[in-house]
């Protein structure tokens, strides 16, 4: 049990904490202590995405909001200097934002703000950097003492020497003092956790007109970097997700959604040496640093130093602010790292504090402020009450960022020498650092986490490659997080293997090898070290993005820096018919296109889809655009196969990879199919989230019936296993796991429709397996023997039971056909969750192929 312990004091410059608005009520009801938002929630099992009772999400912005065409590239320009003024395009009012109930910023009000700041200041330099899903601006607003493009060219000349030549930066005495740290405040990346914006804009105000002479320092030192709105979509709708449905804060090593990459590539080209990110609501407000476990790919002794100073200089500067639990029903502020033993820790790179590190950012925060104002309090609480608790809110946020400025302010030059040794030590290939137990107060043995980092990874070419579309995908995925990729010139030889040209190499002496490293090692089994985690635990891209990646103890001499993966498009010369392999998301794309151009395409056996020899033209189109091969199909028979018209009561993160996909998906719940659903536009229903079988009425559950004589059926997780058995289906008995258990498994697939071809591990969140399996069940892919944990964290409930021991052997995917004769797939593991385990989506298009080809035909039983 981690205790509480005498607090460090930070020295923090009394004239830049400007005063804060005070607000004067009565005394609130104190809030819940702090808990976690359950990674696999109601979101992924109870509610259906994209319904009209969900009207709200998965929703275009009004055309007054919506600019279509991305942004050019903003941020830290080589060529202009600052100020860099934009008069931001307007939107139109829009009385529905959700902002304006709490007597905050609408999301129409922050580019009028954002214009007039500008007038009045040089010091404040406004830019579009990104747009979200629904088409609505996203704002940059950079705050520095004024720059020449010749002076704004010796800063970017600075910042690339810091990364590409640390060692050289280390040396220069001078740096530091010509340098601006780059500090970068993230708001709102949460829709329904607004008050971080309205902090900002507060803060960007006072900064830019300021005549202070303390304020006139900070800024000649400092490049302060906002971003006013991460989540525009989120605020103007009061959801935490974006316009897509995702949870932004949990997407960064993913990127699947346009707000996450414009933040990548803001923080790629900022760099800063800190950052914080406001969140709501925990009370008192929570501060990080974290509990354990730790991200073992951080330089960690660098990182807690100043995350923990940082930590305590805002706690102080949140506590002045002289609101009390009695008075106001404020608590003080908690840091997780000195008052909790685990449960809110930094393990996985999806947040954006655990992102920011790998970036060069030496000081990183989660800052959730107190007074919760969303949800149900939202909806049921007095308009006065809610807004007072935003004042107090929006204080508690703006006093976090006047205590990190203050903080860069005062240890500028030592963040600057860190963040140089960051990529000092990727660079030259140090071995991991293991963090000295009591660095600071309450660093224990319970806090020290390593790794150890291979010489490079090689993507292999050729015949060792399972899949070249997805090693290029994973090769522009890890450039696109400025991790460094070089390409073999010839073939060499590692040990007893020898990669062919044209093999992928990650020399891990470079820069940003923690971030290579997180993304491409397997991971750790963590289940031994703490009984609960915040979220995920298991995430690796070398195992569940469907390339074949192998770590090597030497790096080949002749291997090019490449920008962008080489084209892995192929179609064979010939006049047979051809054949797709459909083991890929890429080829379900170039499947999908196929068939919505009207290509008479057959499902073949083994997952493979023919594609006749007078359509060669089609699939050339299909193999440049998507970067598939094709190879010449052995036999041209096979299911002749249409478009899969799906049915979905799915996740967010379900719907939006089906669609992305190329699937043609209509959103359904119970309510939906209660009101009167028609059915002949469907082929297969999905079920996962949102239909209660038990919920339906008899009209519904007869319309129903008649469906699964001539459609199919795929299930995933807990409620696909209760409609599965209240339906009828498949005679199986779902085994349920413990409910936060997570990671990466180690599978074995069958060379049914459904498993062959799939990778050798899965990804599990909730995992179920099916026992007592009927005679007309297959098992399409079983959790392995061994392990089958891989890395995560996995233990059994309290009566030792739901643990990985329990699913060895089992059943995690099984197909079947119902004798009303509906194909039926079920998945026990989860091959869409948030968009990431980009390996296995073709499992679940092959599933709904399969489904919607044979479903209808003669039942017969093994």
């Amino acid at each position: 049990m981690r205790l509480r312990t005498a607090l460090l004091g930070v020295a923090v410059s009394a004239a830049l904490l400007v005063a804060p608005q005070t607000a004067v009520a009565d005394p609130a009801d104190p809030q819940p202590p702090a808990v976690r938002e359950f990674g696999n929630g109601p979101e992924r099992n109870e509610v259906a995405a994209g319904v009209p009772e969900q009207a709200g999400t998965l929703r275009a912005a009004p055309e007054t909001e919506r600019r279509p065409e991305q942004p050019p590239h903003a941020g830290p320009s080589r060529e202009q200097g600052y100020p860099r003024q934009t008069r931001l395009p307007e939107p139109a009012e829009n009385p529905a934002d959700a902002s304006i109930k709490l007597g905050l910023m609408p999301y129409h009000g922050i580019a009028p703000k954002l214009n007039e700041l500008q007038k009045r200041s040089n010091r404040v330099s406004v830019e579009i950097f990104g747009r979200t899903h629904q088409g609505r601006d996203m704002y940059l607003v950079t705050v520095t003492a004024p720059e020449s493009p010749g002076q704004a060219r010796e800063q970017a000349r600075m910042r690339d020497r810091i990364e590409h030549d640390p060692a050289g930066a280390a040396r220069d005495r001078g740096l530091a003092k010509r340098y601006k740290a780059p500090l970068y405040v993230n708001a709102n990346i949460h829709g329904n956790e607004w008050e971080g914006t309205d902090a900002v804009l507060r803060t960007v105000e006072e900064l830019s007109t300021s005549k202070d002479p303390a304020v006139t320092a900070l800024l000649a030192k400092t490049r302060l970097y906002f971003n006013v709105t991460a989540n525009p979509d989120g605020r103007v709708l009061g959801q935490r997700p974006n316009g897509a449905g995702f949870d932004l804060n949990r997407d960064f090593i993913t990127a699947s959604q346009p707000e996450t990459q414009a933040m990548r590539q803001l923080m790629i080209d900022a760099q800063p040496v800190t950052m914080i990110d406001l969140h709501g609501y925990v009370n008192g407000t929570l501060i990080e640093p974290t509990t354990p476990p730790h991200g073992a790919n951080y330089e960690y002794d660098l990182f807690i130093k100043n995350t923990y100073a940082n930590g305590l200089g805002m706690e102080a500067a949140v506590n002045g602010l002289g609101y009390t639990f009695d008075k106001d029903g404020v608590r003080p502020a908690q840091i997780p790292f000195r008052d909790d033993p685990e449960g809110w820790d930094d393990w996985p790179p999806i947040f954006t504090p655990q992102y920011a590190p790998f970036h060069g950012a030496v000081a990183s925060h989660t800052v959730e402020i107190p007074l919760r104002v969303n949800n149900a309090d939202y909806n049921n609480l007095p308009v006065e009450e809610l807004r007072r608790r935003s004042a107090i809110n929006t204080d508690v946020a703006a006093a976090a960022i006047r205590a990190t400025y203050a903080f860069v302010q005062s240890r500028h030059d030592q963040l600057i020498a860190d963040q140089i040794e960051v990529f000092r030590r990727g660079s030259k290939g140090e071995p991991a650092k293991e963090v000295p137990v009591g660095i600071v107060p309450g660093f224990g043995p319970e806090d020290v986490y390593t790794t150890t980092y291979p010489r490079a990874y090689v993507i292999p070419a050729g015949a060792g490659q399972r899949s070249a579309t997805a090693a290029a995908r994973l090769v522009d995925h890890l450039i696109a997080n400025d991790v460094e990729v070089g390409r073999a010139e010839r073939a060499f030889r590692v040990g007893r293997t020898t990669y062919p040209q044209g093999s992928y190499v990650v020399d891990m002496r470079q820069p940003k090898r923690g971030l290579a490293n997180v993304m491409l090692e397997q991971g750790a089994d963590i289940s031994p070290r703490v009984d609960a985690m915040y979220d995920i635990s298991g995430w690796s891209h070398a195992l569940l993005w469907g390339a074949t990646v192998q770590p090597v103890d030497s790096a080949p001499a002749h291997a090019k820096p490449v920008k962008a993966a080489a084209p892995t498009g192929a179609v064979p010369h010939g006049w047979s018919a051809l054949a797709l392999q459909v083991g890929d998301a890429k080829e379900v794309m170039a499947l999908n296109d196929l068939l919505a151009d009207g290509v008479a395409v057959k499902w073949g056996e083994n997952g493979t889809a023919i594609v006749p020899a007078s359509e060669r033209d089609a699939a050339r189109r299909v193999a440049d655009r998507y970067g598939v091969a094709f190879t010449q199909a052995g036999k041209s028979g096979g299911t002749a196969l249409t478009q899969v018209r799906i049915a979905a009561a799915a996740s967010a993160d379900e719907l939006f990879t089906l669609r992305e996909m190329g699937f043609s998906v209509t959103p359904v719940s119970t309510q939906v199919l209660n009101d009167g659903f028609d059915w002949d536009g469907t082929d297969v229903l999905y079920v996962s989230s949102g239909l209660s079988h038990a919920g339906l009425t008899p009209e519904a559950r007869t319309a129903l019936d008649a469906f699964l004589t001539t459609g199919g059926v795929v299930t995933r997780g807990s409620t696909g296993v209760t409609f599965n058995a209240a339906a009828g289906l498949l005679t199986v008995t779902g085994v349920a796991g413990r409910s936060d258990a997570n990671g990466v498994v180690r599978t074995v697939s069958s060379d049914g429709p459904v498993g062959a071809g799939s990778p050798e591990h899965s990804f599990v969140y909730s995992p179920r397996w099916f026992t007592g399996l009927g005679p007309e069940v297959r098992v399409e892919q079983a959790y392995a023997t061994d392990g089958p944990l891989v890395a995560g964290h996995w233990r059994a409930d309290a009566n030792g039971v739901g643990g990985p021991e329990s699913a060895r052997g089992q059943a995690a995917v099984v197909s079947g056909r119902d004798e009303r004769g509906a194909a039926v797939v079920m998945f026990g593991t989860e091959p869409m969750f948030r968009n990431h385990p980009k390996g296995l989506f073709s499992q679940v298009a092959r599933a709904l192929y399969w489904t919607s080809s044979v479903t209808g035909a003669a039942v017969t039983t093994p």
